[in-house]
């Protein structure tokens, strides 16, 4: 991959740099262009699909450039990249007068304040799944078994629609065993009887006619979408009669994590859960969604409080505005004003010139207050002010500024509780508390676990183009009786550390973290010994401590914060470190 250096706008789109070469790995072409239509950087499959090497593209405007493969129909930079472009394959001869299948996709890229800064171009040569499918007959065993060995999903259906064939692939991206769908309805695979893709396979069987669909979408053996790039043909006999259809399917999963990184945009199908409780809270966030209400979301670390807010963003009319974060627990208190409202220049030594805070960038848009818990009560009156009157004063300002901002805030601490300690504003925690939203832990939802561990598995090995390995029944119970202090983020990370160990088709139980393990030979029969009720931060924080052996960089990272904030934690809670207890709540007020 070759970058080319240059002015603070391109700035947004180096960051592009690691999934080119992700991309690369997995012999996809791609490529970023500025807002001027400068290239910026090209992978190496794409010099290979266009051939031309990076000299002689980076820096030149890709007009000029590209005037065949990767031209689309529409320009993303020419629309102000309001959505992404896919068009029709089309065919390219190369060098060797050899026809090519290329798909082309193209993305926007926004920078850090939600500006366009320019766009990603995605090349995939399709010609070798082409070229067997023109060969294949519905008689042909011999080129079925081929098609059994490709990384692109492939099943065929007969004209009732009855899956007749489904390939290895197939299996890995949709978690199905083919013994169980072999004879049965391929609706099965789609989002019922009147889905889109569906409906495209029966007509497709119906007039012969080959079609594609290039945002199609799949059901798993969970229930969960999947986003898939599908193609149809109809299958003939000798005599030209159409007996059934074939799809084609490649996992776009990798490419959704693209678009979700490029422009932080996510949606409701990033939220795994059937459990009723889950169920409960999509059913809230998408009418609050809509509107401008202030929402605080309260739960355990590693719940999804952080991915809910995006949520909410990417759902609501502020969509195409800045989403801004604040962690009030991680910036140092003295910092923690000048950092949300700006100061201007003079405002304290060393401010020799005006500084923007937090609420400027989200100006527009969402700002996103997490662990509101831990801001200072003096910070607290301020922010109080900016929810009623939506004006703030920088620091070491005498002028008001105005915004327009939505305010999302979360908490793993009970503020109902620190109010009634006095830590915590009463009139603050009324406005704060408009619609409440309290994710429930791990514990509280078991149903929920195989649906999370094939969903993080499918997305971890998308990113690192490998097949889905299946997860032996010894392991998987080891999974599903385990209390998960740090919930869905220590899942995450249980399931990428097993991903990383096992270099077979099976996750065994030896591939998973020794802390689970020493759990299950400790107490085999045990049952969770929070069920029932929510465990606190400082139950989890101790659980985390003693399952990482007291390591502290280990625990901060599964509960998503710093060590000097997990120190501070630890302090605030009293945890204190015995051989006979492990990590556990002291009754010594001295704490640590």
């Amino acid at each position: 991959m070759t970058v080319r250096y240059g002015t603070r706008s391109e700035t947004a789109l180096l960051k592009c740099g690691q999934w080119l070469e992700v991309l690369d790995e997995l012999t996809i072409g791609a490529f970023t262009v500025g807002c001027d239509h400068s290239i910026i950087a090209i992978n190496y499959n794409a010099q290979a699909l266009i051939g031309m090497q990076s000299e002689e593209v980076v820096g030149r405007d890709c007009r000029e450039v590209f005037t065949g493969v990767p031209c689309m129909s529409r320009c993303v930079l020419a629309d102000s990249g309001k959505a992404p472009v896919m068009d029709p394959d089309v065919a390219v001869t190369d060098e060797n007068d050899m026809t090519l299948w290329i798909t082309r996709m193209a993305t926007p890229i926004y920078d850090d304040s939600g500006k366009l800064a320019g766009c990603l171009t995605i090349l995939q040569d399709h010609s070798p799944i082409s070229d067997l499918i023109e060969r294949l007959h519905h008689e042909e065993s011999k080129l079925k078994n081929v098609l059994d060995s490709l990384d692109s999903g492939v099943f065929t259906v007969n004209r009732g629609g009855l899956i007749t064939f489904f390939n290895t692939a197939a299996e890995q991206i949709t978690g199905f065993n083919r013994k169980r769908l072999l004879g049965r309805s391929c609706a099965l695979l789609f989002e019922g009887p009147r889905a889109r893709d569906l409906l495209l396979l029966q007509r497709t069987i119906k007039d012969g006619k080959s079609r594609q669909s290039h945002q199609g979408r799949l059901i798993d053996r969970e229930g969960s979408v999947i986003p898939v790039q599908i193609r149809y043909m109809a299958l003939r006999n000798e005599k030209g009669v159409s007996i059934g259809g074939l799809a084609t399917f490649n996992d776009l999963t990798l490419v959704r994590q693209l678009h979700q990184a490029m422009d932080n945009r996510y949606t409701f199908e990033d939220m795994i859960g059937k459990s009723p409780a889950m169920q409960k809270i999509f059913k809230v966030v998408s009418m609050v969604a809509a509107s401008d209400a202030t929402v605080l979301m309260e739960g355990p670390t590693g719940t999804g409080k952080d991915l809910l807010a995006k949520v909410i963003h990417a759902s609501s009319h502020r969509a195409d505005k800045p989403f801004v974060k604040i962690n009030c627990a991680a910036i140092p208190d003295n910092l923690l004003e000048s950092e949300i409202f700006g100061y201007v220049k003079g405002a304290f030594t060393g401010a020799d010139k005006d500084k923007p805070g937090r609420f400027d960038e989200a100006h527009g848009g969402t700002i996103f207050l997490d662990e509101i818990g831990d801001l200072p009560l003096a910070l607290q009156a301020k922010l109080l002010r900016v929810i009623e009157d939506r004006e703030f004063y920088p620091l070491g300002s005498h002028r008001t500024k105005k915004v327009d901002v939505r305010i999302l805030s979360a908490t793993n601490r009970q503020l109902q509780r620190l109010v009634a300690a006095h830590k915590f504003r009463e009139d603050l925690y009324y406005r704060l508390n408009v619609v409440r939203i309290e994710l429930p832990p791990l514990t509280s939802r078991p149903g929920d676990l195989p649906l999370l561990i094939r969903h993080i598995m499918r997305r971890v090995c998308a990113l690192k183009g490998r097949r889905i390995p299946k997860v032996s029944a010894a392991a998987m119970k080891i999974l599903l009786n385990f209390d998960y202090p740090g919930n869905i983020r220590e899942l995450e990370n249980i399931i990428e550390h097993a991903l990383i160990l096992c270099t077979s088709n099976t996750i065994r139980p030896e591939h998973l973290p020794d802390y689970l393990q020493a759990v299950k030979r400790r107490n085999p029969n045990r049952t969770p010994a929070n069920k029932g009720r929510l465990p606190s931060e400082a139950e989890q924080i101790a659980r985390l401590l003693n399952g990482h052996g007291g390591h502290r960089g280990k625990t901060a990272a599964s509960l998503g914060i710093n060590r000097t904030t997990l120190w501070r934690k630890m302090k605030q809670y009293r945890l204190s470190y015995s051989a006979a207890k492990g990590w556990h709540v002291s009754e010594d007020k001295n704490g640590l």
